[in-house]
């Protein structure tokens, strides 16, 4: 076994690998940029080296920095993580040559299997199903289009060497595959330093399942069951769980049999995902094989009692697999929530910045630590509250794993641990999230990979998360403020015959757009530690069990345990509750008859102006003063988080003024472009 090991990586995976390693006895050195010089994965290792600038084609893609450094430290292993240098077959070679040894699969496997062109030529001499396509590299978006014609649309623009989402585009006609081709193409390059694109048919309706495998030096292979990742936005993976609540066991074992066919062909060594797309009859095709650990790969750890990373450790050092087939578990239900840093009401556009307030919920599971029998709650992540989420790398703030007795049982700890994730100061996709879990669709297992576009084209909005019980939230609202009210009374020192009193009769104003705010009279009592608030002729009564100034609320109403958020911004209060949020004042009902006579002031006109929708740099202003454009034109290019974002044009118009320059950070909301 290894004694000291680098790990090529940042963020949650680098702070994974460490667990396992310190559980093993191994020292570990971290790599770091000058964005992560803070960062958690540097502070948890028991070396750390600097590796260069922020951006990852100066720092965490250069293979020369990351060798260097393993030398420097004397580690006898480099960990490679997922994304970055994970399935670069040269990179793994060049370590090997070096005389470290590779945490992962041999550099041939990864040339056969992780290029998506060689895989997927591979996999046909195999006789394995694949998904008609063009599967040589593509030179100009005009051959991308001819081959699209070819194809029938729609189809699927790919990059090689892709991954993450990355260098992936669906396109339904010729314009799109034109562009699609491009950008592709474009953040290939960027987040792989590989620009090769090819193209498959996109398969309408498809699930998304992946088997994992693991094979070592001595030719044994087997595989840990599937993860159901179908529930996709803009082709990344939102939600994961294991098992499928789809396929039958027949299934389950014919896609696992071909991927153990599939990697014992390559002589795989290592954790691997081989891919597949499965039809609503359970017909599966061969997409691809991921020569790396997965993003998703807790799941599978809960449900099989079994350390992937532990494994690849055990596997990279000679030891040979210490189960058969027939050995590995299927315990229960598991699922993952990715928490990114993003905006799900500004359209999921990244949001970058420090982590103000950060209180994951309570764990009861850890990485490295064997499954409680029981099910429980995980968070693997890379921050912490304080810390810095960076524009140049992806969006990713932790990732949440639960698991359950069954399917109901995982989603409803993953609901109840969603509602105690507490994140201030960037956004987060946790209010999608919730309402996904809570979709009767997602409950009954029936989705595919169009399930978000379906339900949700045009954009996410905060009406669009369903709550059993609406009522709820105005009465946690009058709970909290007769809670601050309470205090105000208890002071001490008041004049006699002028202290504070508290009527019981109220008003909670919920707080709507352009001033049409929503009138709701409630009555408030209290005895002993329960608060009674009766609204629209029910009645809550809550006990609370959380301190001033937290903004995890915790209690019971009417006798069913609860976790929610709740905070006081000045008069207003704020209380968020699976998914849903509502602002709101407390007021008499004079008062509250008052405020409906003030005067709204609306927001500045900025329809004259391109606002920048998130924190980013601009790679590209389009446009020139005095310039006239048409509806859909390009004006200008953001790029955050590894994705590049173009702004086109929502109306014609002429360009007045362009108020920022190529190279710039900007900040969101920041003018770009002025109008005349």
């Amino acid at each position: 076994m290894f004694k000291k090991i680098l790990i090529a990586n940042r963020g949650e995976i680098a702070c994974r690998v460490i667990k396992t390693a310190k559980k093993l006895g191994i020292a570990t050195v971290a790599v770091y940029s000058d964005a992560d010089r803070d960062a958690r994965h540097v502070e948890l290792a028991d070396e750390a080296v600097h590796i260069g600038p922020a951006p990852s084609r100066e720092s965490y893609l250069v293979a020369d920095k990351i060798i260097a450094a393993a030398k420097q430290t004397g580690a006898e292993g480099i960990h490679p993580g997922y994304g970055f240098l994970s399935e670069n077959e040269d990179f793994a070679r060049r370590v090997e040559e070096e005389g470290i040894v590779f945490i992962g699969p041999k550099h041939y496997s990864i040339a056969a299997m992780g290029d998506k062109i060689a895989s997927k030529k591979l996999a046909n001499e195999a006789g394995v199903s694949t998904i008609p396509g063009w599967n040589e590299a593509i030179e100009s978006p005009e051959q991308a289009v001819q081959i699209a014609r070819d194809i029938g649309y729609p189809v699927m623009i790919k990059a090689s060497a892709g991954g993450g989402g990355k260098g992936l585009r669906v396109a339904f006609n010729d314009k799109e595959a034109h562009e699609g081709f491009a950008s592709c193409r474009n953040e290939a390059k960027n987040s792989f330093g590989d620009d090769r694109v090819f193209i498959e048919k996109f398969v309408e309706e498809p699930r998304h399942i992946e088997i994992q495998v693991l094979g070592d030096a001595h030719g044994n292979v087997v595989y840990l069951h599937e993860r159901e990742c179908s529930i996709q936005r803009r082709h990344q993976k939102v939600i994961e769980e294991a098992p499928s609540p789809f396929i039958s066991d027949a299934t389950r074992r014919a896609m696992g049999e071909q991927a153990v066919a599939l990697a014992k062909a390559v002589k795989y060594q290592s954790a691997g995902t081989v891919e597949f797309v499965v039809g609503k009859d359970q017909s599966f095709y061969f997409l691809e094989m991921n020569t790396r650990l997965q993003v998703e790969h807790p799941v599978t750890e809960c449900i099989t009692g079994i350390d992937l990373v532990e494994q690849m450790l055990r596997v990279a050092s000679g030891e040979p697999l210490p189960f058969k087939q027939a050995d590995i578990p299927r315990r229960g239900w598991a699922m993952e929530c990715r928490i990114n840093a993003e905006d799900p009401f500004r359209n999921f556009l990244p949001s970058t910045g420090r982590l103000v307030r950060y209180m994951p919920p309570a764990q009861t599971m850890e990485a490295a630590m064997p499954v409680p029998a029981g099910g429980g709650v995980r968070v693997d992540t890379g921050v912490y509250e304080g810390g810095e989420i960076p524009m140049q790398y992806d969006s990713m703030i932790a990732k949440l794993i639960v698991h359950g007795l069954d399917r109901d049982d995982a989603i409803a700890r993953m609901r109840e641990a969603l509602n105690g994730f507490v994140i201030r100061g960037v956004s987060s996709n946790i209010p999608f999230q919730s309402a996904l879990l809570a979709h009767p669709d997602f409950v009954a297992g029936q989705f595919n990979t169009g399930f978000i576009a379906e339900h949700y084209g045009k954009g996410f909005r905060a009406e669009d998360v369903p709550h059993d019980d609406p009522d709820f939230l105005v009465a946690l609202v009058a709970t909290v403020y007769r809670r601050y009210l309470g205090r105000a009374a208890s002071i001490s020192g008041q004049l006699a015959g002028h202290n504070l009193r508290i009527g019981t009769d109220f008003v909670v104003v919920v707080r709507g757009e352009a001033g049409e705010h929503t009138h709701v009279p409630v009555k408030i009592e209290v005895a002993g530690n329960t608060t009674t608030v009766s609204v629209n002729g029910r009645s809550y009564g809550i006990v609370k069990e959380w301190r001033f100034g937290s903004i995890r609320a915790t209690g019971t109403c009417n006798g069913r345990p609860f976790t929610a958020q709740a905070e006081r911004n000045g008069v207003w209060y704020s209380v968020a509750h699976n998914g849903r949020r509502i602002d709101a004042m407390v007021m008499r009902a004079r008062a509250a008859e008052l405020l409906r006579v003030m005067p709204f002031k609306p927001p500045a006109d900025m329809s004259k102006f391109l606002l920048s929708p998130m924190p980013g740099l601009l790679v590209q202003v389009a446009v020139k003063p005095g310039q006239a454009v048409v509806a859909g034109e390009r004006l200008a290019v953001i790029e955050a988080m590894k994705m590049e974002n173009i702004l086109t044009a929502a109306q014609d118009g002429t360009v007045a003024e362009v108020l920022a320059d190529q190279g710039e950070s900007l900040a969101v909301d920041q003018p770009i472009i002025r109008f005349a």
